[in-house]
């Protein structure tokens, strides 16, 4: 009845994250059962979105100072 949306319910189509392409050995290209050699940002109609196969950013962690965790004032 619902479909859950990872990553948000718009998801520009691509190559690297697509159910029937995988990773080239040199990594700079995707190997594809459709289209053959492929760039990872090229999509085709035949795109098929699998949520493993994307890598999520690096978030950036707060610094803090030992002072941050002190009870005293």
């Amino acid at each position: 009845m619902f479909k859950k949306t990872f990553y948000g319910a718009k998801i520009s189509p691509a190559c690297a994250y697509c159910a029937h392409g995988s990773p080239a050995p040199d990594q700079r290209m995707v190997l594809c059962r459709r289209r053959g050699v492929v760039s990872p940002y090229f999509h085709c109609r035949n795109f098929l979105y699998d949520p493993l196969l994307r890598t999520p950013r690096r978030q950036e962690l707060p610094h803090f100072e030992p002072e941050d965790f002190s009870l005293e004032d």
